[in-house]
């Protein structure tokens, strides 16, 4: 192709076949689950390749490490998923060991109505898919945002899922669970 950057390729899976979707020469949202389970700084590394600099890493250099699982949080009414804009009257973001929140919001920050509503991600890493999880429940517990209706419940929700903790889930899940399809 001669594309000379950082970008992602997006394939899906049914029924043991991967299609094609699109290429992206940019890095997608999603990009902190592989930093977590690599521990390369994806955006760098595209800085890097911008700046004619070569990569600082060889593919046989990367290495995968445990699980990871990216929640997006959006000021959005959970039910509707109608924007919810507004001032934020309370923010804490969890932490700890294997977890990142991504996010410029703050007590006082005021969400505007223009803009995607998506206001932080909380990734989580973990040694496997069983502590990534139990790692997940407890930052959701903990995460609190004020002021403005936000996702964080449903997400609380559906961490507690059968079907999502049996890893028993698809792309048509959620508009199932939801009762929208």
């Amino acid at each position: 192709m001669g594309y000379r950057g950082v970008g992602t390729m997006e394939f899906l899976c049914e029924n043991g076949a991967f299609y094609f979707i699109e290429m992206n020469t940019r890095l997608q949202i999603e990009h902190t689950i592989s930093e977590m389970i690599t521990g390369i700084d994806l955006v760098r590394e595209q800085i890097r390749v911008a700046a004619g600099l070569p990569l600082s890493y060889k593919q046989e250099d990367i290495t995968f490490s445990g699980h990871a699982i990216e929640c997006r949080i959006n000021a959005e009414n959970p039910e509707t998923f109608m924007p919810s804009p507004g001032k934020v009257t309370s923010f804490h973001a969890p932490g700890g060991l294997g977890v990142r929140v991504d996010s410029a919001i703050y007590e006082g920050y005021k969400i505007p109505p223009y803009y995607d509503s998506m206001i932080a991600k909380l990734i989580v890493h973990g040694t496997n898919r069983n502590e990534c999880l139990l790692r997940l429940r407890r930052t959701l517990e903990e995460f609190v945002i004020g002021g403005v209706d936000t996702t964080l419940g449903l997400h609380r929700t559906i961490i507690n899922q059968p079907d999502f903790l049996n890893g028993n889930y698809d792309i048509h899940w959620l508009e199932h669970y939801l009762g929208l399809d």
